[in-house]
């Protein structure tokens, strides 16, 4: 085992020691902590339906401004442009912090959006991780030159989850250098749906070792979203200076609230109007 595994593997114990206390023990003094140290209690509660679970450690106060939280997402293989002009017209009209689109339509949405403060994100390697480096790269590169300023790559989740954390750490750290050479951010999207909870503390170390800005929790292309407790979990393993952004299935005020009380600095989302306005479910 290498300095690295070695130092993922201490980290990974020590977080996942935390989570998995004691909920009769941690409880009375855990000051509402408990999507982050009393994970089975969660994971039951979240079974049965509860809507909302208290967290305070490192997380975040809900907002008054949710909009400012949102990347307004249209990711469908559908999509046409007069969708983009629609997705843009919105992010504009609500403050949106950014859209999120495929790299095709980057160039659309940089003249829909020119004279504004909404930023442009799109997808690399998406939705299955599983292109080369080079590839994800280029497709990078080329998104940032045509206007995007923000960069949600997947990591390769077959290396990851057969150990070859140097390689994982590599291929992220690449579309990293190729942001930074236009000071554009990158978030490192987990695919938590598909990982055990070991594995989501180690890829997110590993984005954090390779100087990503943000680890994200799915593509929504999965076989599951965001949820309370893996927002939480990636909160806890990064700590609190680096992004978590929650993504896939969030379609309410309330949720969204969820997501940032867990820890989410970040809400990925189709349904931004109805979070915003409270309006009920996106129509997706």
């Amino acid at each position: 085992m290498n300095d690295r595994e070695e130092l993922v593997e201490i980290i990974t114990r020590r977080v996942l020691a935390e989570l998995d206390r004691d909920p009769q023990e941690e409880c009375s003094d855990c000051a509402g902590s408990c999507a982050a140290h009393c994970s089975d209690k969660v994971r039951t509660m979240v079974e049965e339906g509860a809507a909302r679970i208290s967290y305070q450690g490192r997380g975040g106060d809900i907002p008054a401004d949710l909009a400012a939280y949102i990347d307004h997402t249209l990711l469908g293989p559908g999509t046409t442009g007069t969708d983009i002009d629609r997705l843009c017209e919105e992010a504009r009209r609500y403050n949106f912090a950014a859209v999120c689109i495929n790299p095709a339509w980057v160039s659309r949405a940089r003249e829909n959006l020119r004279g504004s403060r909404v930023i442009i994100a799109s997808v690399v390697g998406f939705p299955l991780g599983a292109n080369a480096t080079e590839t994800k790269v280029m497709e990078s590169r080329r998104a940032l030159r045509e206007g995007a300023r923000e960069i949600d790559m997947v990591i390769n989740i077959g290396r990851l989850k057969e150990g070859d954390f140097e390689f994982v750490t590599q291929d992220i750290a690449r579309v990293v250098d190729a942001c930074r050479e236009v000071r554009a951010v990158c978030k490192v999207i987990i695919e938590a749906a598909v990982l055990t909870d070991e594995e989501k503390v180690i890829a997110c170390q590993l984005a954090k070792a390779a100087k990503a800005d943000y680890v994200k929790t799915s593509t929504g292309f999965g076989p599951g979203g965001a949820t309370v407790y893996d927002v939480a979990l990636m909160r806890e393993t990064v700590g609190p200076a680096m992004g978590v952004k929650a993504s896939g299935g969030i379609h309410t005020t309330e949720e969204a609230e969820q997501m940032i009380a867990a820890g989410a600095s970040r809400i990925g989302a189709s349904a931004g109007i109805s979070i915003v306005t409270g309006n009920g479910e996106s129509d997706e």
